[in-house]
């Protein structure tokens, strides 16, 4: 069961003018599932995404970037869950220019205009004859309300579909932000998740939007760890649909930029951290919160190591106060010159280390009573400098092992 999260109401997420999305039943894998969906963009939508820094990238990251970096306006998105057409070489790369072709065709646009991300199995062959089939069915599903119906037709081992919204004030118009995510396992992002996409109908120049969402990333999708894999489909895009009555935002330092990148982070870390929320067989759902660091780059590295270590996240799901395995993951993480003299470890209100040593005053009941809770923090003071950062991660249980034995069958 996921951690303290609910499926999104249909009602409560606002569509986004400039934004249809379709969604039908392919049969990528599985007979009788929502597994592809498209998004139709109005002309003059402005679009950026972020990207797996696997060097394994599937064959639809590629084209995506390939499609990006060409300079055409992106009108359409195309999502199948089932496959995720990586590790599938030239004839991958030649499936997926397909689905685009078939899918320009339809709305009349250039192959280039098309955005493809796919997620599922890695290894096996897409099978796009299915997904071009199954193209004129999502367009004619294509609604501005669709938006639950695209959270669920882009999961694969979710337990539960991932969609977010919210509103902001901008230049005296009220902009809408809605955004989906999928994911439960094999997360470590290096850029996003397994695939977000955020939608806004503000109005953001082209020449800011690509710094808009890697900050979005940074902030948000860049923080999560499951597992500690890195994806070879990892996808996080932006859109902007300028359909707003405000000037545009031409620099993310001005007041306007600062409230919308807000807005916008808000949503993008509630999508992130829904997918720790909904981890492949979590139970607990953890914050780790490294302060006093000297930068930010070295608060996150002890972070990730905390939040990656077996030991430390099979002790989360036991409920056992082994904390020692913290201090160990903060020792080993990569800071040369660390003085251990100088760490203090809360688990939220209780100060379990003082100076690097158990405090005095620490009891092992106090510990059992916050690894018992379903949400924990993590405080690590480094006591080197004023930096700090923080990662959301969640615990491995029994079910992550037979999750992931049995994802194929």
């Amino acid at each position: 069961m996921p951690v303290n999260l609910v499926a999104p109401v249909a009602a409560d997420l606002h569509p986004i003018a400039g934004v249809r999305i379709g969604v039908a039943e392919a049969g990528v894998r599985k007979a009788h599932r929502k597994d592809l969906t498209v998004f139709l963009l109005d002309e003059g939508a402005s679009v950026a995404g972020v990207f797996t820094q696997n060097r394994f990238c599937a064959a639809p990251v590629q084209i995506s970037r390939e499609h990006l970096s060409s300079g055409q306006p992106i009108r359409a998105m195309v999502i199948n869950t089932g496959n995720a057409n990586a590790g599938t070489g030239a004839d991958g790369l030649a499936r997926a220019r397909a689905t685009c072709i078939a899918l320009a065709r339809q709305l009349s646009v250039a192959p280039e205009q098309i955005l493809p991300f796919s997620t599922g199995v890695i290894m096996e062959p897409l099978p796009n004859d299915r997904i071009e089939a199954g193209l004129p069915t999502a367009i004619a599903d294509a609604q501005p309300g669709h938006w639950a119906r695209a959270a669920e037709g882009i999961m694969t081992t979710d337990t539960l579909p991932k969609a977010f919204s919210a509103q902001v004030q901008i230049g005296g118009a009220t902009v809408s932000i809605t955004g989906i995510s999928k994911g439960a396992g094999m997360i470590r992002p290096n850029m996003a998740t397994m695939l977000g996409f955020l939608a806004t109908d503000a109005c953001v120049a082209p020449a800011v939007m690509q710094q808009l969402a890697r900050d979005l990333a940074d902030g948000s999708f860049n923080r999560v760890t499951i597992d500690g894999d890195t994806s070879t489909n990892d996808s996080f895009v932006v859109v902007a649909t300028n359909k707003a009555a405000h000037a545009p935002v031409t620099s993310l330092d001005s007041a306007d930029g600062q409230a919308l990148k807000a807005a916008m982070l808000s949503v993008s870390q509630k999508l992130a951290q829904a997918i720790v929320r909904d981890g492949e067989g979590a139970t607990k759902f953890i914050t780790v919160r490294v302060e006093g660091g000297k930068t930010g780059d070295e608060c996150r590295k002890v972070a990730y190591a905390i939040a990656h270590s077996p030991l430390v996240k099979t002790a989360f799901f036991a409920s056992d106060p082994n904390l020692g395995r913290i201090l160990a993951a903060v020792g080993y993480a990569g800071i040369d010159d660390l003085d251990q003299t100088g760490i203090d470890l809360y688990l939220d209100d209780v100060h379990v280390a003082l100076q690097g040593g158990r405090n005095p005053a620490y009891r092992e009941e106090d510990g059992q009573r916050v690894m018992k809770q379903s949400e924990i923090t993590v405080r690590v003071l480094l006591g080197r400098g004023t930096a700090a950062d923080t990662v959301w991660t969640c615990d491995f249980s029994h079910e992550y092992v037979t999750i992931n034995a049995d994802y194929r069958s």
